[in-house]
């Protein structure tokens, strides 16, 4: 995990993190995963946008690479999340908890 980011003037969190196990990641770059981020504060959600065009604002693939970042936008919407919060970010099973927004 490299980190969790305020973007796009705070109306986007920007999380990156960089893959060291591809097989075990696969499962967590496929499309349809559960991919959502909780506000420790207040337990609100928020999620990744769907643009019809463009569609899930995230890095899928069938064969992630060791070594590589990848990336997964979540909307903020109202700037409700600010830096210095903590946060929980939900892939599939997998829960990182207790991330500072930065």
């Amino acid at each position: 995990m490299q980190g969790i980011y305020l973007s796009s003037a705070g109306y986007m969190l920007d999380f990156r993190y960089k893959v060291i196990d591809p097989k075990k990641a696969k499962y967590l770059l496929k499309k349809g995963a559960k991919v959502y981020v909780i506000h420790e504060a207040t337990g609100r959600r928020v999620f990744v946008p769907n643009p019809p065009k463009v569609g899930p604002l995230r890095s899928t693939t069938e064969n992630p690479i060791a070594g590589r970042t990848y990336f997964v936008l979540f909307a903020n919407p109202g700037r409700f999340i600010a830096a210095g919060q903590k946060v929980t970010v939900v892939m599939g099973d997998l829960k990182l908890e207790h991330l500072k927004v930065r």
